[in-house]
């Protein structure tokens, strides 16, 4: 995890002192119209032209004593700003995981109790149709229907900015909603492939001879093991959550970490970007140390040696 955290978090420092980058930074801070010699002076003067591996090194050393540097966009400390806005997004993807998940074991379950059927197929095509449908699409749809005059309906705000301060239904139904759906079919069809596999194993089939119920065999038997796989779809899905909601929360106004992801990227602001980038790797490798070990948890056929 640390080489990893490494390698990612060098990757980013390199492309974020690009030569383009660094010339675009010098002209915001001093003068649009400064030569190629003052800039090349003024990057100079600043550090930016010592080796790369150094100041990598100095950043880290930095960050590592919780000094991510100062924000050239909000003119704040990036820690402050980060931690603020992740708080936004931790609301977000909590409620999100809540709709989320429920509903996608549920359809998984219900699909691969019976595989072939038409509730398999329906569900299955819904499913499908939920994961082939970007953010985007569904966001501005759900907007259209539940939250402009053009349908008349008017349930729902199309606006989320007033969610960071009291959070209610009608502004933050959208933005979860949008999430949930998309991510909802990914989650079902891994709950229903591992189910549908789970139903044919050997002591499914010893537990019908027994003369079982049906009910009785996916709720005591097969239930507990089809859960095993998707519990580690569920846990990857916080990374692809932190980093999706950069399009749910612009879309819809929700001043997180996304939008402040997106901020920083538009206004070529170097250590905000670097900040983002930290806590993004950070709950990639948790997401993914939780999800080993909790699949070990679950699964006492794994053991380690």
């Amino acid at each position: 995890m640390i080489l990893t955290a490494l390698c990612l978090t060098f990757i980013v420092f390199f492309l974020t002192n690009l030569d383009p980058n660094l010339e675009k930074l010098a002209k915001e801070q001093n003068n649009a119209r400064m030569s190629d010699v003052q800039v090349e002076s003024w990057l100079e003067r600043e550090g930016y032209r010592r080796p790369l591996v150094i100041r990598y090194g100095e950043w880290l050393g930095a960050v590592a004593v919780g000094d991510f540097g100062r924000s050239t966009r909000f003119d704040k400390p990036v820690a402050a700003l980060v931690s603020k806005r992740l708080g936004y997004t931790a609301k977000l993807m909590f409620w999100v995981m809540v709709v989320m998940v429920p509903s996608a074991l549920l359809i998984g379950v219900l699909a691969g109790m019976r595989e072939g059927s038409k509730t398999d197929r329906g569900l299955s095509t819904l499913a499908i149709i939920t994961t082939a449908t970007p953010e985007y699409v569904s966001g501005v749809v759900f907007s259209v229907v539940f939250a402009s005059s053009i349908v008349g309906l008017k349930w729902l705000k199309g606006s989320a900015a007033s969610a960071t301060q009291d959070i209610t239904f009608e502004n933050f139904a959208l933005p979860v909603m949008t999430m949930a759906i998309y991510g909802m079919g990914y989650v079902a069809r891994m709950t229903r492939a591992s189910m549908a596999e789970v139903m044919t194993a050997q002591y499914i089939r010893t537990a019908r001879l027994k003369g079982l119920s049906f009910p009785a065999i996916v709720i005591r038997h097969a239930l507990r093991n089809a859960l095993i796989a998707p519990f580690t779809v569920i846990m990857l899905q916080f990374p692809w959550l932190l980093t999706g909601v950069v399009i749910v929360e612009t879309l819809f106004n929700y001043k997180g970490f996304g939008w402040l992801l997106l901020e920083a990227a538009s206004n070529n602001d170097i250590q905000l970007l670097l900040g983002c980038s930290i806590v993004a790797v950070a709950v990639v490798l948790a997401t993914q140390l939780i999800s080993d070990l909790g699949y070990a948890w679950l699964n006492p056929r794994i053991r380690t040696g």
